[in-house]
């Protein structure tokens, strides 16, 4: 063969080696270079018009969903048209949820079928409510189990889950765990009388009392919080109700704080998805806005987000009476606290300066403005603060009581303002970034 052609031939087949190569790694690699279709869909219905507790859950369900869907390859979008709950729309979606209420009376019978029929449900909360199961008989009595709400605890707060059996959804899930903040309801019915129902988590036993007001206390006895019926692909889930001061409509707590309930919503939604039988793939996105990981040995700085000042003992004190100021950040002890666990979601915050004493609002005054010092922890609700994430790494801190947030007076940027407390606005004054500190 003529020099020429054998350098043609030689050209040829380099290249079409290479380009079978190229093929192969595309082939071999799959995911790992295109995206994965998705797996499954999720629509969820809300009104998001009812109690701003409901309707601040409703906001965070829209951030938190769809970054728990990007990180585990399945699609969440939500609605408030109920006329999208018809027969020919529900068989697009792998998985429906409700958000913070049941379906109108026209919507029904569809989504009795679609479920009939194999379909997969999420319900949280006030999904359950109603004070008449017989005005829709299948859903509160059969489905759900629960005949009619009997009482609720008052004000919202953390409890102690006890895991109670095992399920895909509970398969990351500790024998005893913390929930998120929410107000509680109780039914007429025993879940544990019907066969049909398997509750996967109830309150530990030695989780009582919960609540805060003696009058809708619940003191003792057995209150299932999550739960199955065997006969359905459905989880339905007590909380979905946050804290908050309703006098300026502003979030004290957020129904994502704990990671260890978080697991348990991805895992649930893996598992209805048909996805996996077992835990999840991926760890549950950081919550937009929750109590967050904050580590309990950890030292930490306090910048507000207005000033970009660090929360300070005047003079490096630590003298009981010591005033509490922001002041130009120098990583100094006098700047750095430890986030203490209490009960329910809330701390004391100690400084390093002198980890016996504590953040305290002085006088255990409620009013507005009243200062803060630092004083010999001894358990004082004054004393109690609970960390409430905004994203980002910032926080706002509300005092267990007087219920009002750790704030920086006019919104000042000088050095030496003593903070104070003062009724949660939502403000940058109101915000702390905390830096963890070696």
């Amino acid at each position: 063969m003529p020099r020429t052609l054998q350098t043609t031939a030689r050209w040829w087949l380099a290249a079409l080696a290479a380009l079978l190569t190229a093929i192969t790694a595309t082939v071999v690699a799959g995911p790992g270079t295109a995206q994965a279709a998705p797996a499954f869909k999720v629509l969820a219905f809300y009104n998001g018009t009812w109690d701003a507790a409901h309707i601040d859950f409703d906001k965070e369900a829209l951030t938190w969903f769809p970054q728990a869907a990007a990180q585990n390859n399945f699609t969440w979008e939500a609605t408030t048209d109920w006329s999208r709950l018809n027969t020919g729309n529900l068989a697009q979606y792998k998985v429906i949820m409700f958000l913070d209420d049941a379906p109108p009376s026209g919507q029904r019978a569809a989504f009795q079928q679609y479920m009939q029929n194999g379909g997969a449900w999420m319900g949280f909360h006030v999904t359950a409510f109603n004070t008449d199961p017989n005005t829709w008989s299948w859903y509160y009595n059969t489905f759900l189990g629960t005949g009619a709400f009997v009482s609720n605890t008052w004000g919202p707060t953390s409890v102690t889950m006890r895991t109670e059996r095992a399920h895909p959804s509970t398969t990351r899930l500790p024998a005893t765990w913390t929930s998120a903040v929410s107000e509680w309801y109780s039914w007429r019915n025993d879940l544990r009388q019907n066969p049909s129902i398997d509750i996967l988590a109830s309150i530990d036993p030695g989780g009582y009392p919960v609540g805060t007001d003696p009058n809708q206390t619940w003191y003792s006895g057995y209150h299932p919080l999550i739960w199955t019926n065997r006969n359905y692909r459905m989880l339905y889930a007590n909380f979905g109700h946050n804290a908050m001061n309703y006098s300026t409509n502003t979030r004290l707590s957020s129904t994502f704080a704990s990671e260890v309930q978080n697991r348990w919503l991805i895992d649930g939604l893996l598992w209805l998805g048909g996805v996996t039988s077992g835990p999840s793939p991926s760890a549950s996105p950081a919550p937009s806005a929750s109590t967050g990981p904050i580590s309990p040995t950890a030292w930490y700085s306090l910048v507000n987000r207005n000033s970009g000042k660090c929360v300070d003992a005047r003079a490096a004190g630590s003298a009981n009476g010591t005033a509490i100021q922001q002041y130009t950040c120098n990583n100094t002890t006098a700047q750095q606290y430890r986030f203490t666990p209490t009960t329910g979601a809330y701390t004391h915050v100690d400084i390093r300066l002198n980890s016996a004493r504590s953040l305290d609002v002085t006088n255990v005054s409620t009013a507005d403005n009243a200062p803060i010092q630092l004083w010999t922890y001894s358990g004082g609700l004054n004393q109690q603060w609970q960390p409430v994430a905004e994203g980002g790494g910032y926080y706002r801190l509300v005092n267990r009581n007087s219920g009002k947030c750790l704030d920086v007076p006019a919104a000042s940027t000088a050095d030496s303002v003593q903070l104070v407390q003062y009724a949660c606005n939502g403000t940058g004054a109101q915000s702390f970034r905390l830096v963890q500190q070696p």
